[in-house]
């Protein structure tokens, strides 16, 4: 199971996200990637890490990439952080391809890059990561 967790610039959600399912699953291939480009390069934001870290979360070597349309055929899932994003990567998607672009939780995890809240982004984001690994394995197909 290939897995891309997809948000804004790529410097907070996302690779939390894909750092709570390494912690959780490192036998997946999973990746991060931002809609937008402008943190290209850059290391996750700093106090996205710090929180992480605090709960044995190291995602220190990721960078930062913008999603493009050759993750369609790529991964066999994509995850996105909100809607807004699940729409922009959704304008991406390529005629005739059909890989599933899904919310990462039932509500937007909010930025914490914007709302300063790590810890609570973090918490949405580690009850979906299980739910979502729960329902992989549930899953013959995946």
């Amino acid at each position: 199971m290939r897995i891309v967790f997809v948000c804004l610039g790529n410097i907070c959600r996302s690779p939390a996200a894909e750092g709570v399912m390494r912690s959780l699953a490192p036998d997946l291939t999973l990746d991060s990637a931002g809609t937008g480009g402008w943190h290209v390069g850059d290391a996750p934001y700093g106090p996205m890490q710090e929180a992480a870290a605090a709960r044995d979360i190291d995602f220190s070597s990721l960078r930062a990439r913008q999603f493009s349309r050759a993750d369609f055929d790529t991964f066999d899932l994509i995850v996105a952080m909100d809607q807004q994003n699940k729409a922009d990567i959704e304008r991406l998607r390529p005629a005739g391809n059909t890989t599933p672009v899904q919310l990462m939780a039932d509500q937007d995890v909010p930025d914490p890059y914007y709302t300063r809240d790590f810890e609570g982004a973090l918490d949405m984001i580690e009850v979906a990561a299980r739910r979502l690994l729960a329902d992989i394995s549930r899953t013959p197909d995946r």
